[in-house]
This record gives C-alpha cells, sequence and structure tokens, in this order.
C-alpha cells in the first residue's frame, strides 16, 4: 500500500527550511502531497506574501521530495482535505501556525490523530530572511575562518542574536552540518555517458528566476552542477549586505531543486581550466545579467570561451535578488508590521503553552 502524506503552508520565500520539512515528511510515507495556500488567504491571515501564489506554486513543485502540489489549499486543514487526495495524516513542523482569529490551523487533525511533527529547521524563516534585508546588516555572512566552515553538530543547534525573541522567527544564525548538507544531497555522481552543465553564482534568495535559468541550462546537457561563490566574493560584486543568505543556506536552497544535480561549495569566481577538467565540463552556461570582471580585470568565463564552451541562457524571466529585494523595500512598513504581528502572535502563544506546562508539573 502507498502512503500519501500531506504537507500545507504558504510557502512564501520558498527557502531550505521548507524544503527539510518537506524532505522529512516525504520520508514519514511514500508520497507526499503538498498544498499552497492562496494570496488572499495568506494576506487575510498573516499579512502580504512576496511571492505571488503562482511563483509558489511553481517553487513547490520543482523541489524534489514533492510528488504534488494542490493549488489553493484551505488555510485550516480538514479531515476532508487528507480524504479528497487519499492522505494517511499531515506533517508540519514545531511551530505554531495560526489563523488570523489566533486559532490553531491544525486544530482538526490533531484532535482526529492524524497529524505528526517534523523537526523545524533552526535559524531560518521567511520573517527572519525578509528582517536581514531590513537591517541591511552583515552578521549572516561567513567570512574569515568561518568563509568555508560546516558543522559537525547536531543541525537542530541554533545562535539566537540579541534580537531575537520568538523561539520560531526570532533573527539566528543557521549553523551548517555535513550531516544536513548529505541529508540534501544526490546519491549519485555522473555517468560516463552524461553530458556536463557548470553554471555559477550566488543564488541568492533562490527564486523562480533562479530555477527558471537552471531548468534551462540542464536542457543542455544531461548533469548539471551549480558553483556558489563565497560570501566575501558575492559582496565584493553585489555590494551592501548581499548575500542575503549564507553559502551555507544557499548550497542547501540550490540542493533541494530536482533539476540541480551537484554543487560546487565556494566555488572560483573564475572558471578555470583545472575546474573543467576535473568535472569534465562540457557546456559552461551564464544568464543575461551582466559579469563583473575579475579582481585583475580578466572575464571571468574567458577559458570556457575560448574552449567554445560558453553558452548564454535565456530564462524568459526577468527577476533577480535585487529585484525580489526591492519588492520587500518598497514595501518596507507592510512587512515590518507582519514581521511584527507575527512574533506577537507566536510570543502569546508560546507563553500560553508554557503557562500549560508548568501547571502540568506542579505539584496537586
Amino acid at each position: 500500500m502507498v502512503v500519501k502524506v500531506w504537507c500545507d503552508g504558504c510557502y512564501d520565500m520558498v527557502h531550505f527550511g521548507h524544503a527539510n520539512s518537506l524532505r522529512q515528511a516525504k520520508a514519514m510515507g511514500d508520497y507526499l502531497v503538498v498544498g499552497v495556500h492562496t494570496d488572499e488567504e495568506i494576506t487575510l491571515h498573516k499579512g502580504p506574501p512576496v511571492f505571488n501564489e503562482q511563483e509558489r506554486y511553481r517553487m513547490v513543485r520543482a523541489i524534489k521530495w514533492v510528488d504534488e502540489v494542490v493549488e489553493g489549499a484551505p488555510y485550516v486543514t480538514t479531515l476532508e482535505t487528507l480524504e479528497k487526495y487519499d492522505c494517511e495524516f499531515c506533517v508540519h513542523g514545531d511551530d505554531i501556525t495560526m489563523t488570523a482569529d489566533g486559532t490553531d490551523t491544525y486544530h482538526i487533525v490533531k484532535s482526529a490523530n492524524k497529524y505528526k511533527e517534523c523537526q523545524r529547521t533552526q535559524g531560518v524563516s521567511t520573517t527572519n530572511l525578509v528582517g536581514r534585508m531590513l537591517m541591511l546588516s552583515k552578521d549572516h555572512l561567513q567570512r574569515g575562518a568561518q568563509e568555508y566552515n560546516v558543522d559537525r553538530r547536531s543541525s537542530s543547534d541554533m545562535s539566537s542574536g540579541a534580537c531575537g525573541r520568538s523561539p520560531w522567527t526570532g533573527l539566528s544564525q543557521f549553523l551548517p552540518t555535513t550531516q544536513k548538507i548529505l541529508q540534501f544531497s544526490n546519491k549519485d555522481g555522473p555517468k560516463k555517458t552524461d553530458k556536463i552543465v557548470y553554471v555559477a553564482g550566488a543564488f541568492d534568495l533562490f527564486h523562480i528566476g533562479h530555477l527558471d535559468f537552471l531548468e534551462k541550462a540542464k536542457e543542455l546537457g544531461t548533469y548539471l552542477i551549480v558553483g556558489l561563490h563565497t560570501d566575501p566574493v558575492v559582496n565584493r560584486y553585489k555590494g551592501f549586505n548581499y548575500p542575503i543568505m549564507n553559502i551555507h543556506e544557499r548550497t542547501l536552497s540550490v540542493l533541494a531543486y530536482r533539476c540541480v544535480d551537484e554543487v560546487v561549495i565556494g566555488a572560483p569566481y573564475a572558471v578555470s581550466k583545472e575546474l573543467m577538467e576535473h568535472f569534465n565540463v562540457s557546456v559552461v552556461c551564464h544568464g543575461q545579467t551582466s559579469v563583473l570582471p575579475d579582481i585583475g580585470g580578466e572575464d571571468p568565463y574567458s577559458e570556457p570561451k575560448r574552449q567554445g564552451k560558453y553558452q548564454t541562457v535565456d530564462s524568459g524571466n526577468d527577476l533577480t535578488t535585487e529585484k525580489l529585494v526591492e519588492r520587500i523595500l518598497t514595501r518596507r512598513l507592510d512587512y515590518e508590521e507582519r514581521n511584527r504581528k507575527k512574533e506577537e502572535k507566536e510570543m502569546a502563544a508560546y507563553a500560553a503553552f508554557m503557562k500549560q506546562k508548568d501547571a502540568e508539573v506542579q505539584p496537586n
């Protein structure tokens, strides 16, 4: 018997935390159905989404653990929804999700014992990422001795910043682990018959523009390798507080998508002959955005161009990370209010939870 599992959510600014919850949910069954809420529902209960519903449907569909997407899923999960899609139970992270009036969105399936929890990925949330953009801070970057460091501790560890208040969406620092990267990685390397395509960049705040580009690039071969530049390199050519997500967060975000086969963490800015030989690269691609020269003024794609292996790819989508951040900044007050209300609701729910927990341990 095939066990179908149900997940639902906003999946706004889809990040590796969303992907990790979907990975865990898929592991609880055989087939994963994901319901995605409409813009109207999200605005009513939570505040304005950053991505529109068509963008969110497309992003979730491309995550490698997702088998089916249900568009316009109800905000409150019902037994009728589970029955309609033949799902055994619903899975959600161990944080609190509420409607506009403060009702637990999973209270129906919880009462019917049709609810299971997965571990939330500490240190990341849509609210957290919006906060990084608004603060223009560089505290999240991996620099110096931390530039390539990957921790071997439990992936649930988290260090909180001074601004952190809510246990779920307070500003925090994601601590990467080799285990977490392995969980996201594909197990198989390239075959001898594979035509390998290589692309490189920041892929910051992974979005629909990135996805469209990578899927087009993948069509030029059979195995896609994505090189991710380090945080200092990205900051050199983008400036300000870019990248918004550090290199380890960007690694997991890119690995979550089924069109990506491998990631080079800390790829060199210039695509060298040695890199192309090492990975047996047949095609090197870049999008239609401008390319900043290397530190010495050289074209970072001079070698693949010399070999006749360079190709510009038109993704048909002009969304960039900078344009995405502009979406946030032009509505700064709306998103600040959204963040404030969300954290206020979480703090009230958390206080009620702790009060109940204390009452349970008090002697009669």
